[in-house]
């Protein structure tokens, strides 16, 4: 076994990998840029080498710095992590050049399956189910339209060398399919420094489905069972869950043993990932193979007990697996959700900052957090926006999905914004709970985007409960500061909360731990422990358990509850009426202008001053977080002034564009 592993990575994998190293009783070594200096893996590992700077070229993925600090530290293995250097085999062949091991599969299978082209190529030898496509590189936006035309709309344009959703595109028609091209392309090129571009058929009413798989050096190769990776937004998977709500045990067999086909062909010799679309009939096509760990491992983990990366450093370290396909069962059911720093209100924009609370929920036998973050990190614009993996385990899928609504509840993050309450309203949704879902399911529920869950009957109660007894308690606690110029007077019981300025009567007699609240002329009991120091109210309605998260206003306070967000003003009821007759204050009207919804880094500029525009045509490619995304046009316009030119960085609200 090793004695010590470099850590070839950063964030919440580097953090996961060197716990199962403290595990195996491994010293590890974590590298870092600039921007990572004080980060979570940092102080947690044995030791740490500085590599250079933020931009990941100059840091993450520059090998040659890597192999340096594993020699200057004398590690003997190299746990890539995912994404970065995960599935470069010129990475691994550097490693087996300098005697370092490299904790991943052998270059062949990275070469073969890392290279979608070629997998789908060898997939198809091996006699694997394929989705039908252009397998050839394409080399201009023409040719691509073209191919897809041959191949018949509605394609998936995609990096060869893609993964993470990046380097993706769905393309519907030839405009699509021209501007998909480009965008994937530039996209590929940045994240992985690779811009050939494929094209295959995109299959309709999908399900994305993977097979864990495990081998060894020595011949051995076992499945994991399936994720359910279909909750995706920008192909990017956003809420995975294993086993899949929709495989019946012979499909599943059937899948499992195609995996392990393919796995074995390559002489596959660690932890990786075959990808399936799976149709509304079940029948399956392979999609891709991962040579790394993946994301969502944790739920596989969850239901089988097995520890994803200490089997990886094991195989890596020449040791037989010590397990067989029977022994591997489906214990239960887990459920991950993936906390990105973005606001799902403004279209998942990426959000930057200083993280100035993360607050996650309480740990346990069914709740996991794998983070590489804490308050006061900052958040820049030079990695991923993942913040963390919230994972939730249940006896059955039921109780998994119910785990997961009361850990997002109980999830407070202030600072930058998240994607909390999408991933609330997600977990809240009928359909979602049913089990009916898809790889469209976020287009189709939400086709306009993100703009918050009303809140129902239920929520309201509960809001309204929150909210009068929280001012109860400051106005009570302020009563009882010394020194006061105005004596106490008796506590009011009747009151006004106004969620989002509509008005809702209620009475209050508190009582030790609680109170008696009268909402919709029916008398509730609440307990909570919560004060005013807390960020996160919990509480117990008539018997039923809930959280939500608070943020202090200059008026009143702002209240998060599962995908609903309103304003809540508790004031007395004469109070209440003038409240009613004041204005709505008005946005500011910007639609001169074109600001930047976010930091980054323009990449393109799609327009000139005199052209004119119209609503929706894009204008600028901004990227931040390792995505690009296109800033369109709002309304029809002439453009006047550009005030950025392409590779500027540009901070958030920064005038891009002007209108005449």
């Amino acid at each position: 076994m090793f004695t010590k592993i470099l850590i070839a990575n950063r964030g919440e994998i580097a953090v996961r990998i060197i716990r199962a190293c403290k595990k195996l009783s491994i010293n590890s070594v974590a590298v870092y840029s600039e921007a990572d200096a004080n980060s979570l893996a940092v102080e947690l590992a044995d030791e740490a080498v500085l590599l250079g700077a933020a931009p990941a070229a100059q840091s993450y993925l520059d090998m040659e710095k890597i192999i340096a600090a594993a020699r200057e530290t004398g590690a003997e293995a190299v746990h890539p992590g995912f994404g970065f250097l995960s599935e470069n085999a010129a990475f691994a062949k550097r490693l087996e050049e300098e005697g370092i091991a490299f904790i991943g599969p052998n270059t062949k299978a990275i070469e073969i399956m890392g290279d979608k082209i070629a997998s789908k190529k060898f997939a198809d030898k091996a006699g694997v189910n394929t989705v039908p496509g252009h397998m050839g590189l394409i080399e201009d936006p023409d040719t691509a339209v073209k191919i897809a035309k041959d191949v018949g709309f509605p394609v998936m344009i995609k990096a060869s060398a893609g993964g993470g959703g990046k380097g993706m595109r769905i393309a519907w028609d030839e405009d699509e399919a021209r501007e998909g091209f480009t965008s994937a392309r530039n996209e590929a090129k940045t994240a992985f420094g690779d811009e050939r571009i494929f094209i295959e058929r995109f299959v309709t009413e999908p399900r994305h489905i993977e097979i864990q798989v495990l081998g060894d050096k020595h011949g051995n190769c076992i499945h994991l069972n399936e994720r359910e990776c279909s909750i995706q937004r920008r192909n990017q998977k956003v809420i995975e869950e294993a086993p899949s709500p929709f495989l019946d045990e012979k499909t599943r067999a059937a899948m499992g043993a195609q995996a392990i086909a393919l796995a074995a062909a390559v002489n596959y010799d660690s932890a990786g990932t075959v990808e399936f679309i799976v149709d509304k009939d079940r029948n399956f096509f392979f999609l891709e193979m991962n040579t790394r760990l993946q994301v969502e491992h944790p739920v596989s983990e969850m239901i089988t007990g097995v520890d994803l990366v200490e089997q990886m450093i094991c195989v890596a370290a020449g040791e037989k697996l010590s397990l067989k396909q029977k022994d591997i069962g489906i214990e239960g059911w887990a459920l991950e959700t993936r906390i990105y720093a973005e606001d799902p209100y403004r279209n998942f924009l990426p959000s930057i900052g200083r993280l100035n609370r993360f607050s996650p929920p309480r740990q346990s036998d069914a709740v996991r957090l794998d983070t590489g973050v804490r308050a006061g990190d900052e958040v820049s614009i030079f990695y991923d926006p993942m913040l963390a993996k919230l994972i939730t385990h249940g006896r059955d899928r039921k109780a998994a999905v119910h785990a997961m609504q009361a850990a997002l509840d109980q999830f407070d993050i202030a600072g930058v914004q998240s994607n909390i309450p999408f991933l609330s309203a997600v977990i809240a949704q009928d359909r979602f709970q049913s089990g009916k879902i898809n790889t469209a399911y976020i287009a189709e529920e939400f086709p306009d985007g993100f703009h918050g869950i009303t809140p129902d009957d239920e929520a309201r109660r509960l809001l309204c409960a929150a909210a009068v007894y929280m001012r109860l308690i400051l106005r009570a606690r302020a009563s009882q500061i010394s020194g006061r110029m105005i004596p106490p007077k008796p506590m009011p019981q009747d009151w006004v909360v106004m969620l989002d300025r509509q008005a809702y009567p209620v009475k209050i007699r508190l009582h030790d731990g609680g109170a008696e609240i009268m909402l919709d002329s029916s008398w509730h009991d609440l307990q909570s422990p919560w004060n005013p120091t807390q960020h996160v109210f919990e509480g117990i309605l008539d018997g039923t358990p809930f959280a939500l998260t608070l943020e202090n206003e200059t008026e009143g306070v702002l209240l998060r509850y599962r995908g609903s967000q309103v304003q809540a003003i508790v004031s007395l009821p004469r109070i209440a009426e003038l409240h009613a007759l004041l204005p709505e204050k008005q946005s500011a009207d910007t639609g001169q202008h074109i600001l930047s919804p976010m930091p980054g880094r323009v990449v393109l500029i799609e327009v000139k001053p005199g052209q004119e525009i119209k609503a929706g045509e894009p204008v600028l490619v901004v990227e931040a977080m390792k995505m690009e995304n296109i800033i369109r046009a709002e309304r029809d316009g002439v453009i006047d002034t550009i005030h950025v030119a392409a590779g500027d960085n540009v901070a958030a609200d920064e005038e891009l564009v002007s209108f005449a």
